[in-house]
């Protein structure tokens, strides 16, 4: 709420999917349509564009920073592990939300052991009920669901 007492509206948070596989690609813009998902998403298939994209590099240059990363940690040309590096490095990317997609419980050892909190990787595919909340967790984003129609299978509500 406002301090005039009406509803504070967050921003739609900005999605980057940095995913290799296609069927991972697929499965997740699947989930997100399903479930009616209005958040702007962008998809990189390798970690060189994934920091091309977030340095706003070319071809890059006028791309909006996401507000939340949704990154495999095995890419072709740079691997996700130098990109989250390299994220979790620089200052400029303080506030961005990184969520791991990991595909093994090596990995998620791994990352307990790099520190990162379980709540920021997910096992593969993406559970999106998981990824909602991880996003209603962080206060200035907003997760925006269309209620224009019905998940398959259901019929629409007759009023």
């Amino acid at each position: 709420m406002t301090a005039d007492g009406g509803n504070e509206v967050f921003p739609l948070a900005r999605i980057l999917l940095v995913e290799d596989d296609p069927g991972d690609v697929a499965y997740t813009l699947d989930e997100f349509a399903e479930h009616r998902l209005r958040n702007p998403v962008t998809v990189l298939g390798n970690g060189r564009d994934a920091l091309h994209f977030l340095a706003r590099r070319a071809p890059y240059q006028d791309a909006q920073t996401p507000d939340i990363l949704l990154l495999d940690l095995n890419l072709p040309i740079v691997d996700g592990r130098v990109v989250l590096d390299q994220v979790m490095a620089d200052p400029a990317l303080a506030k961005l939300v990184v969520v791991v997609l990991t595909g093994s419980a090596v990995e998620e050892r791994m990352l307990r052991d790099f520190g990162i909190p379980s709540a920021y990787f997910f096992r593969k595919p993406v559970d999106f009920a998981q990824l909602a909340g991880l996003i209603r967790s962080v206060e200035q984003f907003s997760i925006v669901v269309g209620r224009d129609r019905p998940p398959a299978g259901e019929q629409p509500d007759p009023a």
